[in-house]
């Protein structure tokens, strides 16, 4: 970043503090899923027929967290409508961060779920065309959700630093962290259901972020279960969608997506954008970049 570009972004910061803040903020929507309430934050600051972003956060997070409440409200700025929603994890009117502190039952085939009705609850309400964002393995997700449920009449999408994935180094990652085997969980949820017992959870296993949790069989192979699906770039390889993914040049966290990236073979419909200096959450003013790019990206769809 040049330093003229800092000093114009300090006086910005100055003149937010000096001046009132105007922007709307985000409605709190719910919606009745599979026995459950679903959390959304709705910014309708357009016309439903001039189109909306549904947005996905990232792991064991929500959708007002810091990357995506500073993105959602810059969006709004710009004057595009968004839903930000959270996925449950199979908990009623899920909201903040997941604490680690209750049972997982949700994978990520009952997310997709949650997004095909959120889909839905969007075109109800008179919202389209409907563009999809996710952020981190999120950013996965969607593009999962897209290839995987052959979902139609999407203007766009955008990864904002999706996840990618080595089976390898997500063994060796995960046996450092809880002591045991992936494999061994592996096998044993894979044994729950072979033997036709989808609610016998596993007890007392590493899950993500949380050291010691009770998980479905099914949600533990969702996500650990070593499968490409979990490698962002080579999910969106050959998408018929037109896609934008986001970069931070600083990014520590998928260190390895550019050269994942521009491996890529079928990359007819994907467009990639790096911001300098932006690490893996894009805070204070590299929100700005990236709703940016996000808005310069669809208005060209």
């Amino acid at each position: 970043m040049s330093w003229n570009r800092k000093l114009v972004r300090t006086w910005l910061f100055a003149l937010l503090i000096a001046v009132p803040f105007a922007a709307q903020s985000a409605e709190r929507v719910t919606l009745e899923h599979d026995g459950l309430t679903l959390i959304g934050h709705l910014q309708s600051v357009a016309d439903p027929g001039e189109g909306v972003i549904l947005m996905l956060h990232g792991t064991l997070a929500h959708g007002r967290m810091e990357t995506m409440a500073a993105v959602q409200d810059v969006l709004a700025d710009q004057g595009l409508n968004s839903l930000s929603v959270n996925l449950s994890f199979g908990i009623d009117a899920r909201e903040g961060m997941f604490e680690c502190d209750r049972p997982v039952t949700h994978g990520v085939e009952e997310h997709f779920g949650e997004l095909d009705a959120w889909m839905a609850w969007l075109q109800a309400e008179g919202y389209g065309p409907v563009s999809l964002l996710g952020h981190s393995r999120g950013g996965n997700q969607i593009g999962r959700y897209v290839q995987e449920w052959g979902v139609q009449d999407v203007q766009a999408v955008v990864l904002i630093a999706p996840s990618t994935y080595d089976a390898e180094r997500a063994a060796s990652s995960y046996e450092a962290q809880s002591g045991m085997p992936l494999v061994a969980h592996l096998d044993q949820a894979r044994e729950l259901l072979r033997m036709d017992q989808p609610e016998t959870l596993l007890r007392d296993v590493r899950f993500l972020y949380c050291e010691s949790l009770d998980v479905a069989p099914r949600a533990f192979l969702g996500y650990y279960d070593p499968a490409e699906a979990h490698d962002t770039p080579r999910v969106i390889d050959g998408i018929a969608v037109p896609t934008l993914v986001i970069i931070g040049s600083e990014d520590d966290v998928v260190a390895d997506l550019p050269e994942r990236m521009a491996g890529i073979e079928r990359a007819d419909a994907v467009t990639t954008v790096t911001i300098d200096g932006a690490d893996h959450f894009f805070r204070d003013f590299f929100a700005d970049d990236v709703a940016e790019a996000v808005v310069d990206f669809i208005g060209q769809q």
